[in-house]
């Protein structure tokens, strides 16, 4: 059943893609996106359901589906089917009819490469998988042919490719390490390395593992090689954006997390973990500052995903049951709020033919359909309650408490407020203030634009205010089975 579940999650985008390019209609290529979309994401949630707390493998062992691969492509899907819907209003807004049918082939081939993603069962395959997510998002970086899109786009491939050489290089230094106790050929499954890892040289394994922190955390966008994302999430056409920020980061977040299962297995010991925290750290400070400053209202959404990006490198690096209960659940709810936040911020600079923060003004007049869902949102991307990151930023507070990360609980604490400040000032400027951007002659946004932002928004308050049980029951299992930690 859970093969069947998988040939559909990856042949649905696959489909859509191979059928954008086949009818070459604009209509035709977001219906069959749409619907690659909804059933991607009916399908993730049969992948939960399903996903026991041992491994199931396909293929040979190449492919397999584990609890929290199975969560990580449920928070892809769900941006993924929110991005397909917000697509079909915003994309006819770009005056690009001829070009849509491309745009659709690459959106699903985007979303196939996400969700391959975690079903990986080889640290290689893995590599592969992310890599193949930078060459199709370059082409969507750039969609819009504008000179700072295309020079974003050229950063991008640049800055992550060699980040994630980086990442390769690990992963051959892995292999290496391995074959001292394996021979020089064996499966570099998750599992196998795993196995030998107390065995592996442990200089061999931190080296390792530092490198695999720094390749895939350039693609995560945590700081310092962060440098990439501002521009590529700012340049993006809105639904790209959201899939950059709200399902490809966790994708990678995913392969630095199995790399720490590997050093958490080989007991050697806090360097890990501390490492993990300190780019968590870092990358808290970095969005927190940039934030305060920011001028473009994109621009100040990624700034937000480094911040994020970063929390979430703090729960999985504090560990435990809470720190990985806290660092998944804010997965999911940092994916559902990006996509309001990056949703509202496309009808905007739509609205007002801007992109520049101070060209946006009085946004209850001329959205009066979103003004107080994107205002909610704003204030819920801060971690302001009563929403879902607030509880999952509470429970990685705990958790670093409980690891006796006392020092840096502090200074995230100093972090949020100066986040939730500088976010809810701009929110203010724009709602409150006289500006330059209300000479923009009106654009009308349909439901398609405001539907998929009622649909982030409903269950991130839902999230907020009632955590299910069946989740804490899932993410004990899923940090059990990734450290080895009792629920």
């Amino acid at each position: 059943m859970i093969g069947i579940l998988i040939l559909i999650l990856l042949g649905a985008p696959a489909l859509a893609s191979a059928g954008s390019i086949v009818f070459r209609r604009a209509r035709a290529a977001e219906a069959l996106n749409l619907a690659a979309g909804v059933i991607s994401f009916l399908v993730s949630i049969g992948l939960v359901i399903l996903a026991g707390n041992r491994e199931t493998l396909f293929l040979g062992g190449y492919v397999f589906i584990d609890m929290i691969g199975a969560w990580v492509i449920l928070c892809a899907a769900i941006v993924y089917v929110l991005a397909s819907i917000y697509a079909v209003g915003y994309m006819r807004l770009l005056d690009e009819e001829p070009r849509l049918p491309g745009f659709y082939a690459l959106f699903s081939l985007f979303a196939f490469t996400i969700l391959a993603g975690p079903l990986m069962n080889n640290a290689g395959l893995y590599w592969v998988a992310i890599e193949l997510t930078t060459l199709v998002s370059t082409f969507l970086v750039a969609f819009e042919r504008e000179a700072s899109s295309i020079e974003a786009a050229w950063k991008y491939i640049i800055v992550v490719s060699g980040g994630i050489s980086i990442g390769l290089l690990g992963t051959v230094i892995l292999y290496w390490g391995g074959s001292f106790v394996l021979g020089p050929t064996y499966d570099l499954t998750w599992g196998t390395l795993k196995g030998i890892a107390p065995k592996i040289n442990p200089a061999i394994l931190t080296l390792s593992f530092l490198l695999a922190l720094v390749g895939y955390g350039t693609k995560v966008g945590l700081a310092p090689m962060h440098t990439w994302l501002p521009d590529a999430h700012s340049e993006s056409p809105a639904p790209v954006s959201a899939m950059l920020s709200g399902a490809l980061l966790n994708t990678a977040m995913l392969g630095i997390v199995r790399f720490l299962s590997i050093m958490d297995a080989s007991q050697i010991g806090a360097l890990p973990r501390n490492a993990m925290v300190g780019l968590g750290l870092l990358s808290v400070f970095v969005g927190a500052f940039f934030i305060v400053r920011q001028r473009g209202i994109k621009r100040l959404m990624a700034y937000s995903s480094v911040e994020h990006m970063g929390i979430m490198a703090l729960g999985f690096g504090f560990g435990g049951p809470l720190g990985i209960a806290g660092a998944l659940y804010h997965m999911l709810n940092h994916s559902l709020n990006k996509s309001l936040m990056f949703f509202g911020a496309g009808n905007a600079m739509r609205a007002y033919g801007r992109k520049d923060i101070g060209g946006i003004s009085r946004v209850t007049d001329r959205l009066p359909a979103q003004a107080a869902l994107w205002l909610a949102g704003a204030a819920a991307i801060t971690g302001a309650p009563p929403f879902g990151l607030f509880l999952s930023e509470l429970v990685i507070i705990r958790a670093g408490l409980s690891a006796s990360y006392h020092i840096v609980v502090y200074a995230v604490l100093i972090m949020m407020i100066i986040i939730f400040v500088g976010f809810i000032n701009h929110f203010r400027s724009m709602y409150f203030e006289p500006g330059s951007g209300n000479a923009a002659p009106p654009v009308a946004l349909d439901a398609w634009c405001i539907a998929p932002m009622w649909l982030a928004f409903l269950p991130l308050l839902a999230f907020g205010l009632w955590w299910p049980q069946s989740f804490w029951t899932y993410f004990a299992t899923v940090s059990q089975a990734l450290t080895g930690t009792l629920p």
